[in-house]
């Protein structure tokens, strides 16, 4: 699964012919890794990965073949998976938000890092909890766990399966929540991903993770250093800022084109420019938090998708600037920087997946029961 770790900045003419191509379909701007300003990074040959005990920067290339364990496999123990419904009426953290269809907001003429948004309400909301539960779990243990934003997700489910069974994961359960609805400013999924403070850790903590202990048999850690968060886009920069505000609740994070950038609503003073701050304010002037980190950009992602041109909203410039970050503060992190990749690229997470969570989970030790 893992590739050696190679210093190469070659690729066949093939793999190039290909990202040309498939930039030329989707549109979007292609960045290089190479860029001023960028962090060094180590090229790989074409569809391998680094391997998972390796810190630094990297590039992967074109061609994104799936790893063997994001498939079914004769023989593999399946986990059991469990449907649960939440609704905004039980909830005394989140009561419900939208923005209304076919609306976004306007730069505030004044501060144009802040979006003014009038067509957002009190709005209901219910959604689905997916959890994976190992065939592994043994009854009665505090099992070490992973929260998955924008759930569910069965790719993920089944990676567990072949890697727990390799033994290369613990035995861990895995909760992937659906989001509350929306995208943004002024919407459930964005006040909850967005936001930057540890309200959403909170939610999982005392309403999602009690729930899930009641209805699937199982009993979840305590241990920071058992907990895991992960996701893509927006969902990735909420792992991010769950760990971030609680490290005594999460240690481990998992990200894919995480949305680094000043997207939080209702604007906050506190931190003016969104998640954009993590990098540029946050990181370099905190003490270094017990974190470990996995994170992946792709060369056509997401660049200044909306009408704040606030120099903001770059999201190859954001995860770069995060790896700058986290470097220079010393974190245990690898970055990944994907060749032919557009945002959350499905091809490029069938062919990470596996390296990434074996990466995420390195160096854990079961806590005694």
């Amino acid at each position: 699964m893992a590739g050696k770790r190679m210093r190469t900045g070659w690729i066949g003419l093939a793999g190039l012919l290909l990202a040309v191509a498939a930039t030329a379909q989707n549109g979007a701007p292609v960045r290089n890794p190479h860029s001023p300003g960028y962090v060094y990074a180590t090229g790989l040959p074409n569809g391998q990965l680094p391997s998972p005990d390796a810190n630094g920067n990297f590039i992967i290339w074109p061609a994104h073949p799936a790893a063997p364990e994001m498939s079914v496999h004769a023989g593999v123990p399946q986990g059991r998976i469990f449907v649960l419904t939440m609704t905004s009426a039980a909830s005394k953290y989140y009561p419900g938000i939208a923005r209304e269809p076919h609306t976004f907001g306007t730069p505030d003429s004044k501060n144009p890092r802040r979006l003014i948004v009038t067509t957002s309400h009190p709005a209901p909301w219910t959604r689905t909890v997916t959890v994976y539960v190992p065939r592994q779990y043994v009854p009665g243990t505090a099992a070490p766990f992973l929260v998955e934003q924008d759930g569910p997700d069965p790719s993920l489910f089944t990676a567990l399966d072949n890697l727990i069974t390799e033994k290369k994961v613990p035995a861990l359960v895995a909760i992937s929540i659906q989001n509350g609805g929306g995208d943004a400013q002024g919407s459930e999924r964005g006040l909850e991903y967005d936001t930057m403070s540890g309200k959403y850790a909170e939610w999982v903590e005392h309403e999602v993770l009690p729930l899930v202990e009641a209805k699937c048999h199982v009993r979840l850690t305590s241990n920071p250093d058992g907990r895991a968060a992960m996701g893509g886009s927006s969902g990735a920069a909420a792992a991010f800022i769950m760990a971030w505000y609680h490290p005594e609740l999460y240690r481990r994070v998992l990200s894919y084109s995480g949305t680094f950038v000043n997207q939080q609503w209702p604007w906050d003073p506190k931190t003016p420019d969104g998640a954009w701050d993590l990098a540029h304010r946050l990181i370099p002037h905190v003490p270094r938090k017990p974190l470990r980190i996995w994170m992946e950009v792709g060369d056509r992602d997401l660049y200044n998708p909306n009408d704040m041109r606030d120099g903001m909203h770059d999201w190859v410039v954001a995860n770069e600037d995060m790896a700058k970050a986290l470097a220079a503060k010393g974190y245990p992190y690898q970055f990944i920087f994907a060749r032919n990749a557009g945002h959350v690229d499905h091809a490029v997470k069938m062919q990470t997946l596996p390296e990434a969570l074996e990466y995420v989970w390195q160096g854990y030790r079961p806590a005694k029961n």
